[in-house]
């Protein structure tokens, strides 16, 4: 998983010069997006192409942790530097650290990753940024700079946002289908303004840094927040609460940026999904769903 421009979940960190530092929203997004979506991450890091285990790892743009913790978990001999602009973030991430068992395992650095100088991040196997190289203002520049940092032979993997989820059946809400795909062009010219290498093919960057390239991935995510069959009653319901909670922070930061371009009678559809104490809120549907894509790029410094 913060976001440097954007009113809109982002699901890997943060690090731009335009951040809004403890941000309480954006940390509940970046907790709700990891938990939904912790088997999905699992996978990512079981997935990289790495030819030892890594012993020192960098997370750039590291949020409330999501990947950090994927990484600790998934490499148990690993220490990980995970790099924030956000002191928010970054505190709760250390005390989920702690909570964990693992806070000598995490070292923690307050960065701004578009300044020239980046702070001594060390020599890393491994370094990992998800949903954070497409807000960098110079993602060229951080690039060549990821490639310095790296140790010969070190992996760089770039996971990053098809576009952002969407929660709502295609025929919902009732009187106004559609409205969340309408939510979500209404905020196009927002974010190819702010934020215009979201979707980018990264892996000629990648190349031009320097890198080769040595495997891509498009990972397709649908989750479900209703699992019929499933025995673990608990579990089934406690993910339908998260994706609630997930998809109604999530529409809560679209808002602003779709609102001037919305009519009347979907502004006012919105509102009404968004209002907790409405019968027809986000928060009481039993069919939502976490629907995105997120592609994955493993570059080595040769």
């Amino acid at each position: 998983m913060t976001p440097a421009h954007e009113h809109t979940p982002h699901h890997g960190g943060s690090h731009g010069r335009h951040q809004e530092h403890d941000d309480s929203g954006q940390a509940e997004i970046l907790d709700l997006d990891a938990e939904v979506l912790a088997e999905h991450i699992a996978s990512i890091t079981a997935w990289l192409p790495l030819k030892v285990e890594p012993r020192q790892v960098v997370d750039l743009g590291c949020g409330t942790g999501a990947g950090t913790f994927a990484l600790l978990e998934g490499f148990p001999e690993a220490h990980v530097t995970a790099v924030d602009a956000s002191v928010g973030h970054l505190r709760l991430l250390r005390e989920k650290a702690c909570a964990r068992g693992v806070s000598d395992r995490v070292r923690t650095v307050q960065a701004d990753l578009d300044t020239s100088r980046w702070p001594d991040l060390g020599t890393p196997d491994l370094v990992w940024a998800s949903a954070s190289m497409h807000h960098m203002a110079h993602p060229d520049r951080a690039l060549r700079s990821v490639y310095e940092l790296l140790a010969p032979g070190g992996l760089f993997a770039v996971v990053e946002l098809d576009g952002l989820p969407r929660f709502l059946p295609a025929d919902a809400p009732e009187g106004r289908p559609g409205l969340e795909d309408r939510v979500h062009r209404a905020t196009d010219g927002f974010h190819a303004e702010h934020v215009p290498h979201r979707g980018a093919d990264w892996g000629p960057m990648l190349a031009a840094a320097g890198f080769t390239v040595e495997a891509e991935r498009t990972i397709t995510v649908d989750i479900e927040g209703d699992i019929e069959g499933d025995v673990e009653g608990d579990i089934e319901g406690d993910r339908g609460e998260a994706i609630g909670r997930y998809a109604h922070r999530s529409l809560q930061r679209l808002r602003g940026a779709a609102a001037p371009a919305l009519g009347p009678e979907d502004l006012a559809a919105l509102d009404e999904l968004l209002d907790a104490d409405s019968p027809h809120s986000i928060l009481r549907r039993d069919d939502l769903a976490v629907r995105t894509e997120r592609t994955v790029w493993a570059a080595r410094r040769t």
